[in-house]
């Protein structure tokens, strides 16, 4: 067996290795989802009366998946809407998140605050809300969630997901979704143990024939949310593989003995 060539290619991309059972992400046993509906298995029906309606399935949630791919056990810090003030303001108390240390979080917010800033016409934020973050932009809100669970977990491992490329015609939408993944990056620069799961980068676009496959109307099928999972877990999985020191003492995240 070549470890190096199994493991450790550098040519290697992040997507290009779809992983069984969770691969390296089951060195975590508890990893935290931080989201709006797409971590939350939302399904969008439609009824007989033509009225749209939106529930969330947190078993159909690609956390759950990853959760029986890998026998770790994965909290839904998730609901549909979700904005990243929202979640500072009330809701990660109303879920738990603030009493419930994980040794890992997965974050994948930015959606909803994007069509919130662009409604409310204000910026999502940048460098200045990173370094003095507040609740009111979503740079802001986003670098406190870190913050907050920082302190309640000061070693976890932190993975910031970027929004895939999508079919949405409109130009400020795509500007904006570019603008939430520099956000993302410059985040993850200047906090310790951030790393980026870039699927604006990496993942396949979410187009017209992948909507055909992946799609039960404006939200992800099972078959989406089965398909995110693998996507999220095979990206963590390259981190880890490509950053093994950094992981190294991951088993001893919420112990006496994490600076051993």
């Amino acid at each position: 067996m070549d470890l190096e060539k199994l493991f450790f290619d550098p040519e290697e991309k992040p997507l290009d290795r779809i992983v069984n059972n969770g691969g390296f992400c089951g060195i975590f046993r508890t990893i935290g989802c931080v989201g709006d509906s797409m971590s939350s298995g939302e399904f969008e029906t439609l009824s007989d009366e033509g009225i749209s309606g939106w529930h969330d399935f947190y078993e159909y949630s690609w956390g759950q998946y990853m959760a029986r791919n890998t026998g770790t056990k994965v909290y839904n810090f998730s609901k549909g809407g979700m904005t990243a003030k929202w979640f500072m303001e009330s809701f990660a108390r109303e879920c738990g998140a603030w009493s419930t240390p994980c040794q890992a979080y997965i974050i994948a917010l930015g959606a909803n605050d994007i069509n919130y800033a662009l409604n409310n016409n204000i910026s999502l934020g940048g460098t200045e809300e990173i370094n003095t973050p507040s609740n009111e932009t979503f740079a802001g809100a986003y670098t406190n969630i870190i913050l907050n669970l920082k302190r309640r977990q000061p070693d976890a491992k932190f993975f910031l997901v970027t929004l895939p490329v999508t079919t949405n015609p409109k130009e400020e939408i795509q500007q904006q979704y570019d603008r939430q993944a520099e956000i993302i990056y410059e985040i993850a620069e200047k906090y310790k143990n951030c790393y980026v799961i870039d699927l604006r980068k990496y993942a396949p676009a979410f187009d017209k024939e992948f909507e055909k496959k992946f799609h039960l109307r404006g939200h992800l099928n099972p078959m989406g949310y089965k398909l995110i999972s693998l996507m999220i877990e095979s990206y963590m999985d390259y981190i880890i593989r490509h950053n093994m020191e950094d992981f190294s003492k991951a088993g001893l995240i919420g112990t006496q003995l994490h600076n051993v």
